[in-house]
C-alpha cells in the first residue's frame, strides 16, 4: 500500500480492468494544503504545514514535501518543524476549506445522487446507475478527477471496487492525484498482501496486538478463525474484521448522515492547573457543542469530557443526560460536574467536551416544567445575534475576564489586544 508521503503508490493504466468496481471513494489529496495553494501559489511544491502558529499547536495537514520528512496530521507543531525546520507554517482557513468542499461535493452529485460525504475531504459514490450517462467506473472516475481539479484547482485521488472497505483502501494506495480500479473478481488478490492494520477499524494498538501474534497481513486474518481473533479483538470486532478480510461489506452508500456526536476540544498554550480555569474553559467549550447542536436540529442525550495531562496521558468521562438537551448551560454544567470529580493529578494540556447519544430535537417526551426554559431564550437570543451580526460578537462576560485567562486561551480564540 502506499505511504502517506506518497511512495510506492499503486495506479491502474488506461484500459485497466474495472468490471463489479462501481462504488468510488473520492479522497482530496492534501485538502488544507491545495486549497492555500490555491491563494497563495508560491507555497506550490514546497513543504507546508496547515497548523496555528502558538507553540502547543498541533498540524491539521501537511504537503507531501513536508511529509517526507515524516510530519503528519496531529502531531505537534514543535515536533513537524524539528523534523522538517524549513517547513511553511500556515494557518487554517476553514472556512474557506468548506467553501471548496462544497464545490467539489456538487460535483460527485452531478454524476450521482447516490453520494456519502464522509468528511470534508471524502466521499463515497455509487456509480451503479450513472453508467449509462457516464460510461463505465474507470471512465466515469478519470471525469471526477478532471472536473475537480479544472473546476476547484485541487487534487484528488480515487478508488473503486465492488464494496466500500476496498474502495478506501485503494484510494489511499493511490495517493496522491492517482486511479485504482479493483475488479471484483480480483479483490482478494489486492486485500492479501496489505498490513493487518490496513483493514478499516484496526487501529494501531490492535494492528500491534494481532501482529504479536504472527498476524500481520489480511491474508493472515482471513486465515485466522474467529474465535482466535475475538480472544484478541473482541467478538464484534472480530467477525467485523474477519468479514472485511474476505472482501464482504455489505454496507451501502448513505446518502443522509446522522452524526452521533458533536465535539469542541482546545489545547492550551501553557499546561493549566487552575481549575476554575478549566471549568471555564468546560463552559465556553460547551457553548460551541451547543450552536452546533441546534443549527443541526439534534439534542443530545448524553455529555463526555476529555482531558489530556502534561504527560500526554488522556482520559474521557461520560454521563448519560434525564433528558435530551442542545442547552449550553445544561452541557457545561454536566460536563463541570465530571470535571470535579476527576482528580486533576497533574497540569492539563488539552480539553475537550462532546456531546453524544444524539437524538432529533424535540423527540422527547413534553416535561410538565422545562428548567432550561429561560436558558433556551437566552442562547435562542445569542444564536439571533450571531445570524445577524456574525460568531462571537455577543460572549458570556465570564468569558472576558482576567489577563491570566486570556494568556491560556489558544493564540486564535484570544480578543484583540488594544493599545492607547
Amino acid at each position: 500500500m502506499g505511504r502517506q508521503d506518497g511512495s510506492r503508490r499503486l495506479v491502474s493504466p488506461e484500459g485497466a480492468d474495472d468490471t463489479g468496481a462501481h462504488i468510488l471513494h473520492v479522497d482530496m489529496d492534501a485538502f488544507y494544503v491545495g486549497v492555500e495553494t490555491l491563494d497563495d501559489p508560491s507555497l506550490a511544491g514546497k513543504a507546508v504545514v496547515i497548523a496555528h502558529r502558538d507553540g502547543r499547536s498541533v498540524v491539521s495537514s501537511a504537503s507531501y514535501e513536508a511529509r517526507r520528512f515524516g510530519v503528519r496530521s496531529a502531531m505537534p507543531i514543535g515536533q513537524a518543524l524539528r523534523r522538517c525546520p524549513h517547513a511553511i507554517v500556515v494557518p487554517p482557513h476553514f472556512e474557506r476549506y468548506r467553501e471548496v468542499s462544497a464545490q467539489v461535493m456538487e460535483i460527485f452529485r452531478s454524476i450521482t445522487p447516490l453520494v456519502e460525504p464522509l468528511s470534508i475531504d471524502e466521499a463515497f459514490l455509487d456509480i451503479s446507475g450513472s453508467r449509462r450517462l457516464w460510461g463505465p467506473p474507470a471512465k466515469i472516475a478519470r471525469i471526477i478527477r478532471r472536473r475537480v481539479h479544472e473546476e476547484t484547482g485541487v487534487a484528488c485521488s480515487v478508488g473503486g471496487a465492488a464494496t466500500k472497505h476496498v474502495a478506501k483502501m485503494a484510494s489511499t494506495a493511490s495517493k496522491p492525484d492517482g486511479l485504482l480500479l479493483i475488479p471484483r473478481a480480483r479483490t482478494q488478490e489486492f486485500l492479501d498482501p496489505r498490513p493487518a492494520g490496513s483493514i478499516w477499524g484496526v487501529g494501531p494498538k490492535a494492528a500491534e496486538a494481532l501482529a504479536s501474534r504472527a498476524i500481520r497481513t489480511i491474508a493472515d486474518v482471513r486465515g485466522t478463525p474467529v474465535p482466535v481473533l475475538a480472544r484478541i479483538l473482541g467478538q464484534s470486532q472480530a467477525q467485523r474484521v474477519h468479514e472485511l478480510a474476505h472482501g464482504r461489506d455489505a454496507r451501502d452508500i448513505e446518502t443522509q448522515r446522522v452524526e452521533k456526536s458533536v465535539s469542541h476540544e482546545e489545547t492550551f498554550p501553557e499546561d493549566v492547573s487552575d481549575i476554575e480555569l478549566l471549568r471555564g474553559e468546560v463552559l465556553r467549550l460547551a457553548d460551541r457543542v451547543a450552536v452546533r447542536l441546534r443549527q443541526g436540529g439534534v439534542e443530545a442525550s448524553g455529555v463526555a469530557l476529555k482531558l489530556r495531562f502534561d504527560d500526554f496521558a488522556t482520559i474521557t468521562r461520560s454521563h448519560a443526560l434525564s433528558e435530551p438537551t442542545a442547552v449550553g448551560q445544561r452541557i457545561g454544567q454536566e460536563a463541570r460536574d465530571l470535571l470535579d470529580a476527576v482528580d486533576v493529578r497533574a497540569p492539563v494540556r488539552l480539553i475537550g467536551v462532546k456531546a453524544e447519544r444524539l437524538v432529533p430535537a424535540g423527540s422527547s417526551a413534553m416535561a410538565l416544567w422545562d428548567d432550561d426554559s429561560e436558558w433556551k431564550q437566552v442562547e435562542g437570543a445569542l444564536d439571533r445575534a450571531s445570524a445577524r451580526f456574525g460568531s462571537g460578537t455577543i460572549t458570556r462576560a465570564a468569558f472576558l475576564g482576567s489577563a491570566a485567562r486570556i494568556r491560556h486561551l489558544p493564540s486564535h480564540l484570544r480578543p484583540p489586544e488594544i493599545s492607547d
